[in-house]
């Protein structure tokens, strides 16, 4: 895999979160977004619980609140979606704030917004302890098909090598004299955006042709072969054990 690459979702530290396997974070983290989704909508008091279990990884992993919570910015597709639904949606209506909308609508925006808020966290937070070079290797440790990890690897390798191309284009265009200020300057636009393809597809043939040079048959090597103990297994399913039993007391309650 290389060298490790820091992404500006990870913060650095020295908790026993961020010294925990990547594959069994990920494993954790994944169970525990299952039980978010499988909790019923109705349980409004669940996603309360699950937030304050969040909040104690966070304190247990050292990381400021403020660093998560400015990367939930990552959910306003979701947010955009969610506020739409209590007026597209049908069924019986009631009013709030002087506005009739959808009783469905409302519960399907909620439904969206709790569990939508909660698996970005949990993913912002996984980011935040664990380094993109290993979490690639968390991947190949869980035995994830090999293509999906070396495709993963090298958009991570490659992706602020092809930002930095676009940025070069975008300053060589400046200096010429040009702005985008309409939809007649789109065409300029699309052909740069088809200039950066041919470059980027020309750059990955020299990558690829430099990696067969040096032995590359189509698989990456297993580069971490470390063991992992049962008190790492256990530290990290408390989060998903501890979801899961509010879950069922949700689904019990409901």
């Amino acid at each position: 895999m290389g060298a490790g690459h820091t992404h500006k979702l990870y913060r650095h530290g020295v908790s026993r979160v961020h010294r925990l396997p990547a594959h069994v974070k990920l494993v954790a983290a994944f169970c525990f977004v299952l039980v978010v989704v499988a909790t019923p909508r109705e349980a409004v008091w669940a996603f309360g619980a699950y937030a304050v279990l969040l909040a104690a990884v966070v304190g247990a992993a050292r990381v400021p609140p403020g660093f998560v919570l400015v990367r939930l910015v990552l959910e306003v597709p979701f947010v955009a979606f969610a506020v739409l639904l209590p007026f597209v949606a049908e069924g019986p209506r009631t009013e709030v704030l002087g506005l009739w909308l959808s009783e469905s609508g409302l519960w399907g925006a909620w439904n969206v917004l709790a569990k939508g808020t909660i698996g970005v966290a949990a993913s912002v937070l996984l980011a935040a302890t664990t380094e993109l070079r290993a979490l690639l290797l968390g991947l190949q440790r869980l035995r994830m098909p090999a293509l999906l990890v070396q495709i993963a690897s090298f958009m991570v390798r490659y992706g602020d090598v092809i930002a930095d191309e676009l940025r070069r284009m975008r300053i060589a265009r400046e200096s010429r004299g040009f702005t985008a200020r309409g939809p007649r300057h789109w065409g300029v636009l699309a052909r740069t955006a088809g200039a950066l393809f041919i470059r980027s597809y020309e750059r990955g043939e020299r990558v690829h042709l430099a990696m067969v040079s040096r032995g590359y048959t189509g698989t990456m090597p297993v580069a971490d072969r470390a063991g992992t103990t049962a008190a790492q297994w256990s530290y990290a399913a408390a989060l998903p054990l501890a979801a899961l039993a509010v879950c069922l007391l949700g689904w019990s309650l409901v």
